[in-house]
Protein backbone atom coordinates (compact mmCIF):
# COMPACT_ATOMS: atom_id res chain seq x y z
CA UNK A 1 0.00 0.00 0.00
CA UNK A 2 1.47 2.81 -1.18
CA UNK A 3 1.81 5.76 2.09
CA UNK A 4 -0.12 8.59 1.35
CA UNK A 5 2.35 10.74 3.05
CA UNK A 6 5.96 9.83 2.07
CA UNK A 7 5.97 12.09 -0.71
CA UNK A 8 6.18 15.52 1.46
CA UNK A 9 9.00 13.82 4.04
CA UNK A 10 12.27 15.55 4.40
CA UNK A 11 15.15 13.11 2.12
CA UNK A 12 18.00 15.60 2.71
CA UNK A 13 19.23 16.47 6.51
CA UNK A 14 22.26 18.88 8.06
CA UNK A 15 24.58 17.57 10.47
CA UNK A 16 26.18 20.06 12.58
CA UNK A 17 29.70 18.64 13.05
CA UNK A 18 31.68 21.46 13.85
CA UNK A 19 31.99 21.77 17.95
CA UNK A 20 35.29 21.08 19.92
CA UNK A 21 34.11 18.64 22.60
CA UNK A 22 36.16 20.07 24.93
CA UNK A 23 34.37 18.20 27.70
CA UNK A 24 35.07 15.17 26.38
CA UNK A 25 38.85 15.32 26.33
CA UNK A 26 40.99 13.45 25.54
CA UNK A 27 38.75 12.52 23.58
CA UNK A 28 38.96 15.38 21.43
CA UNK A 29 42.05 15.98 21.24
CA UNK A 30 42.88 14.74 18.00
CA UNK A 31 39.25 14.44 16.27
CA UNK A 32 35.94 16.37 16.23
CA UNK A 33 33.26 15.43 18.20
CA UNK A 34 31.31 13.37 15.97
CA UNK A 35 33.96 11.13 15.02
CA UNK A 36 34.32 9.83 19.03
CA UNK A 37 33.53 6.31 18.92
CA UNK A 38 30.78 5.23 20.81
CA UNK A 39 32.89 2.30 23.22
CA UNK A 40 31.89 -1.53 21.68
CA UNK A 41 30.61 -0.14 18.44
CA UNK A 42 34.11 0.76 16.31
CA UNK A 43 31.85 3.29 14.72
CA UNK A 44 31.91 7.34 15.46
CA UNK A 45 28.77 9.10 16.81
CA UNK A 46 28.19 10.39 12.83
CA UNK A 47 28.35 6.89 11.69
CA UNK A 48 25.36 6.06 13.86
CA UNK A 49 23.45 9.35 13.06
CA UNK A 50 23.90 8.91 8.78
CA UNK A 51 22.76 5.28 9.25
CA UNK A 52 20.05 6.23 11.35
CA UNK A 53 19.11 9.28 8.58
CA UNK A 54 19.36 6.98 6.11
CA UNK A 55 17.10 4.38 7.52
CA UNK A 56 14.64 7.19 7.69
CA UNK A 57 14.48 7.45 4.23
CA UNK A 58 17.32 10.40 3.67
CA UNK A 59 19.25 10.32 0.28
CA UNK A 60 21.32 13.39 1.01
CA UNK A 61 23.47 14.91 3.91
CA UNK A 62 24.92 18.13 4.16
CA UNK A 63 27.64 18.05 7.10
CA UNK A 64 28.82 21.18 8.61
CA UNK A 65 32.62 21.10 9.67
CA UNK A 66 34.54 22.87 11.88
CA UNK A 67 37.25 21.69 14.71
CA UNK A 68 39.49 19.33 12.77
CA UNK A 69 37.63 19.32 9.77
CA UNK A 70 39.88 17.38 7.90
CA UNK A 71 39.61 14.28 10.78
CA UNK A 72 36.00 14.31 9.59
CA UNK A 73 36.24 14.96 5.92
CA UNK A 74 39.19 11.88 5.74
CA UNK A 75 36.57 9.18 7.31
CA UNK A 76 33.96 10.43 5.31
CA UNK A 77 35.54 10.08 1.84
CA UNK A 78 36.56 6.85 2.83
CA UNK A 79 33.59 5.02 4.82
CA UNK A 80 31.35 3.12 3.30
CA UNK A 81 27.99 5.72 3.67
CA UNK A 82 24.70 4.70 3.04
CA UNK A 83 24.04 8.06 1.46
CA UNK A 84 25.83 11.10 -0.28
CA UNK A 85 27.50 13.20 2.11
CA UNK A 86 28.62 16.81 1.28
CA UNK A 87 31.00 18.67 3.41
CA UNK A 88 31.46 22.57 4.19
CA UNK A 89 33.23 24.47 6.38
CA UNK A 90 32.40 28.05 7.47
CA UNK A 91 34.87 30.58 5.92
CA UNK A 92 34.59 31.69 9.76
CA UNK A 93 33.11 31.73 12.22
CA UNK A 94 29.07 32.60 11.65
CA UNK A 95 27.44 31.37 15.10
CA UNK A 96 25.11 28.38 15.01
CA UNK A 97 22.34 30.14 13.11
CA UNK A 98 24.62 31.36 10.20
CA UNK A 99 26.53 28.25 10.62
CA UNK A 100 23.24 26.25 9.59
CA UNK A 101 22.46 28.60 7.09
CA UNK A 102 25.41 27.88 5.29
CA UNK A 103 25.24 24.53 5.35
CA UNK A 104 21.42 24.62 4.29
CA UNK A 105 22.26 26.68 1.40
CA UNK A 106 24.32 23.16 0.03
CA UNK A 107 21.22 21.20 0.45
CA UNK A 108 20.08 19.01 -3.09
CA UNK A 109 16.27 20.33 -3.20
CA UNK A 110 15.84 23.46 -1.83
CA UNK A 111 12.38 23.36 -2.66
CA UNK A 112 11.51 20.49 -0.56
CA UNK A 113 11.84 20.14 3.64
CA UNK A 114 14.77 18.83 5.08
CA UNK A 115 16.12 17.30 8.77
CA UNK A 116 18.98 18.52 10.86
CA UNK A 117 20.69 17.55 14.01
CA UNK A 118 23.37 18.36 16.29
CA UNK A 119 26.74 16.33 15.51
CA UNK A 120 26.70 14.76 19.10
CA UNK A 121 23.03 13.12 19.33
CA UNK A 122 22.73 9.56 19.17
CA UNK A 123 19.26 8.76 19.01
CA UNK A 124 16.67 6.39 17.33
CA UNK A 125 13.02 7.35 17.22
CA UNK A 126 10.82 7.51 13.61
CA UNK A 127 11.68 11.05 11.86
CA UNK A 128 9.00 9.95 9.63
CA UNK A 129 6.64 10.34 12.43
CA UNK A 130 7.99 13.30 13.40
CA UNK A 131 7.57 14.66 9.65
CA UNK A 132 4.39 13.94 9.46
CA UNK A 133 3.26 15.49 12.79
CA UNK A 134 5.55 19.00 11.58
CA UNK A 135 3.21 18.70 8.17
CA UNK A 136 0.10 18.08 10.08
CA UNK A 137 0.34 21.10 11.94
CA UNK A 138 1.83 23.37 9.34
CA UNK A 139 4.82 24.61 11.12
CA UNK A 140 7.83 26.26 9.84
CA UNK A 141 10.18 24.80 12.13
CA UNK A 142 9.87 21.54 14.60
CA UNK A 143 12.25 20.61 17.08
CA UNK A 144 12.20 17.00 18.81
CA UNK A 145 11.62 17.20 22.93
CA UNK A 146 13.32 14.90 25.11
CA UNK A 147 12.78 14.20 28.92
CA UNK A 148 16.41 13.12 29.44
CA UNK A 149 17.16 11.49 33.06
CA UNK A 150 18.94 13.62 35.64
CA UNK A 151 22.68 13.04 36.63
CA UNK A 152 21.34 13.25 40.71
CA UNK A 153 19.17 11.20 42.74
CA UNK A 154 15.68 12.77 44.14
CA UNK A 155 13.66 12.75 47.01
CA UNK A 156 9.62 12.20 47.27
CA UNK A 157 7.89 13.75 50.28
CA UNK A 158 4.62 13.45 51.74
CA UNK A 159 2.13 16.05 52.85
CA UNK A 160 3.63 16.30 56.44
CA UNK A 161 7.62 16.83 55.19
CA UNK A 162 8.84 13.43 55.70
CA UNK A 163 10.53 11.65 52.99
CA UNK A 164 8.69 8.57 51.71
CA UNK A 165 10.89 6.97 49.11
CA UNK A 166 14.44 8.23 47.33
CA UNK A 167 14.57 7.58 43.37
CA UNK A 168 17.97 7.28 41.23
CA UNK A 169 18.01 9.46 38.34
CA UNK A 170 14.84 10.01 37.91
CA UNK A 171 13.47 11.46 34.33
CA UNK A 172 13.19 15.52 33.90
CA UNK A 173 9.34 16.94 34.65
CA UNK A 174 10.23 19.04 31.68
CA UNK A 175 11.19 18.44 28.33
CA UNK A 176 14.11 19.80 26.53
CA UNK A 177 15.43 20.72 23.02
CA UNK A 178 17.02 17.56 21.91
CA UNK A 179 18.80 18.96 18.92
CA UNK A 180 16.96 16.99 16.18
CA UNK A 181 14.64 19.35 13.75
CA UNK A 182 12.37 19.26 10.92
CA UNK A 183 12.05 22.13 8.63
CA UNK A 184 9.93 23.42 6.00
CA UNK A 185 11.75 24.98 2.66
CA UNK A 186 11.12 28.52 3.74
CA UNK A 187 12.96 28.04 7.23
CA UNK A 188 16.21 28.64 5.65
CA UNK A 189 15.67 32.40 4.25
CA UNK A 190 14.47 33.09 8.04
CA UNK A 191 17.96 31.75 9.76
CA UNK A 192 20.26 34.72 10.63
CA UNK A 193 23.03 34.99 8.10
CA UNK A 194 25.66 35.75 11.31
CA UNK A 195 24.26 34.83 14.34
CA UNK A 196 22.20 32.68 16.73
CA UNK A 197 18.70 30.98 15.70
CA UNK A 198 17.77 30.00 19.03
CA UNK A 199 17.96 33.65 20.02
CA UNK A 200 16.05 35.20 17.24
CA UNK A 201 14.15 32.71 14.33
CA UNK A 202 12.87 30.22 17.03
CA UNK A 203 11.35 32.57 19.09
CA UNK A 204 9.90 34.95 16.48
CA UNK A 205 8.46 31.38 15.03
CA UNK A 206 6.96 30.68 18.49
CA UNK A 207 5.57 34.02 18.92
CA UNK A 208 3.78 33.00 15.54
CA UNK A 209 3.01 29.77 16.38
CA UNK A 210 4.84 28.51 13.72
CA UNK A 211 7.20 26.53 15.61
CA UNK A 212 6.15 23.40 16.98
CA UNK A 213 7.90 20.80 19.58
CA UNK A 214 7.55 16.83 19.00
CA UNK A 215 8.07 14.75 21.64
CA UNK A 216 10.28 11.60 21.46
CA UNK A 217 7.99 8.54 22.00
CA UNK A 218 8.74 6.99 25.84
CA UNK A 219 10.62 3.66 25.28
CA UNK A 220 13.02 5.58 22.62
CA UNK A 221 16.71 6.05 22.70
CA UNK A 222 17.90 9.42 23.06
CA UNK A 223 21.42 10.66 24.57
CA UNK A 224 23.73 13.67 23.97
CA UNK A 225 27.11 12.68 24.32
CA UNK A 226 29.05 16.11 26.27
CA UNK A 227 31.45 13.97 28.28
CA UNK A 228 33.46 10.70 29.16
CA UNK A 229 30.81 9.79 31.15
CA UNK A 230 27.81 9.84 28.87
CA UNK A 231 30.42 7.84 26.40
CA UNK A 232 30.56 5.20 28.60
CA UNK A 233 26.40 5.28 30.05
CA UNK A 234 25.70 4.55 25.89
CA UNK A 235 27.95 1.27 25.93
CA UNK A 236 26.10 0.19 28.77
CA UNK A 237 22.45 1.06 27.34
CA UNK A 238 23.87 -0.15 24.13
CA UNK A 239 24.44 -3.80 25.37
CA UNK A 240 21.54 -3.84 27.55
CA UNK A 241 19.16 -3.24 24.12
CA UNK A 242 21.37 -6.19 22.30
CA UNK A 243 21.25 -7.79 25.07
Amino acid sequence: MTDPNAAARPVQAVILAGGQGSRLRPYTDDRPKPMVEIPGTGTPIIGHQIAWLAQEGVTDVVVSCGHLAEVLEKWLDTADLPVRVTTVVEPEPLGRGGGLKYAAERLPHPDRPWYATNGDIWTRFSLRDMADFHAGRGATATLALARPRLPWGAVRTDGFGYISDFIEAPPSTLEINAGVYVFSPEFTELLPDRGDHERSTFPQLARERRLAGFSIPHGAYWRAIDTAKDLTEAAKELAALNG
